[in-house]
């Protein structure tokens, strides 16, 4: 493999929306992120692929057909990054889509060609990070503290990163050293589809709707009842569990809701739930920091600040140096330096693995 320490990075979650890339260099050791691009995905393929979130017909091909559009939209991101990097890129890391997540029946699903990603862009393509370490017993998820670590974490002082994408998840970077989390539960994703159901939206831009309504404390109540909330770590969860259907399901009894008001509830099961997750670690905190899509809600990143009491400053990663909307892109690029240096990259006191493993398979160009 090359000796470049430049790394591209790429990441599609499960808001849905597109491709987050970054250009990023490891040299010396260090973590930068020279470019930064999106890609939106096409209409029609974002629809298939939040169709193939369920189960339905003609799947296998359905799948197949749209892993080459994603690896399409994914060499398009590629090489708009490529076109400004300074020297060759060593590898292409990409996550891919998830569409299933079942760790407890031993996979998950990335929906990806990477082959085909290879062919496109000429340069070697690491995928599949999540497999190997459900083969060794773990989660496959989150993959993101043991990054969040290298970034973020500072001797002596206790850090949470937040990362609030479809599905939230938190990083405890302890003052001793230790790393621990693992995902709360809903993220966007509820508030997305919410809003998507009643105003045509594809999120809901700074938490703006959802501000325009009150909290229902017995729906909050009811939401917060899911079993998910009260398992211990590790775990991990996604569209599987927290879909428009399971809301549905809870919304039954409750009449004459106004739409405002439900959007304002599910902003407050978000913030409620990540809060619980950081009081349940039962550590003095020095700072939040939140990154994803989340990190742009200014509605929920205040319901987070008054569910953990307004003692814990609550900001987003731009304050450490990275923006927002960069740091899951610059993790894989990272899981893909780190495939590449034969290092782990998962955590298992985070997944539940039996150990360190280097994530990864390699499609060379």
């Amino acid at each position: 493999m090359m000796t470049s320490s430049l790394y591209i990075g790429l990441m599609s979650g499960t808001s849905l929306d597109g491709v987050d890339g970054v250009l990023a260099d490891f040299a010396d050791g260090a973590i930068r992120t020279l470019e930064a691009a999106f890609v939106p995905f096409p209409a029609e393929l974002r629809a298939e692929l939040m169709a193939l979130q369920a189960n339905g017909a003609n799947e296998i091909e359905r799948e197949a057909i749209a892993a080459n559009g994603l690896a399409r939209a994914y060499a398009d991101c590629v090489a708009a990054l490529n076109i400004k990097a300074p020297g060759p890129v060593a590898a292409v890391a990409v996550h891919g889509q998830t569409v299933r997540h079942r760790p407890e029946l031993g996979f998950t699903r990335q929906t990806n060609n990477p082959a085909l990603l290879a062919e496109l862009t000429g340069i070697d393509v690491i995928a599949d990070f999540r497999s190997r370490d459900i083969a060794a017993g773990g989660q496959g998820a989150p993959l993101v503290p043991a990054f969040h670590a290298a970034a973020f974490g500072t001797p002596g002082t206790t850090r949470v990163v937040v990362n609030i994408g479809g599905i939230g998840n938190i990083s405890v970077l302890h003052a001793d050293g230790r790393v621990t989390g693992y995902d709360t539960g809903p993220g966007n994703v509820l508030l997305d589809g919410w809003i998507g159901r009643h105003q045509g939206k594809e999120y809901d831009a700074d938490g703006a709707w959802g501000a325009r309504g009150s909290v229902m404390p017995a729906l909050l109540e009811r939401l917060l009842e899911e079993p998910y909330f009260h398992q211990p770590a590790p775990k991990s969860t996604g569209r599987d569990l927290f879909h428009m259907e399971w809301l549905d399901a809870r919304l039954a009894g409750f009449t004459d809701l106004a739409a405002q008001d439900v959007q304002a509830t599910l902003t407050a099961l978000t913030a409620q739930s990540i809060a619980r997750a950081i009081l349940d670690e039962r550590v003095t905190v020095d700072a939040v920091y939140v990154c994803g899509g989340g990190a742009y809600n200014g509605t929920l990143l205040r319901m987070l600040a008054g569910a953990l009491g307004g003692a814990v400053p609550v900001e987003s990663t731009a304050a450490l140096g990275i923006a927002p909307n960069r740091v899951e892109a610059l993790a894989f690029a990272w899981l893909g330096y780190r495939f590449t240096q034969r290092q782990p990259g998962n955590m298992p006191a985070v997944t539940g693995a039996q150990g360190p493993r280097i994530l990864g398979a390699l499609y060379p160009a």
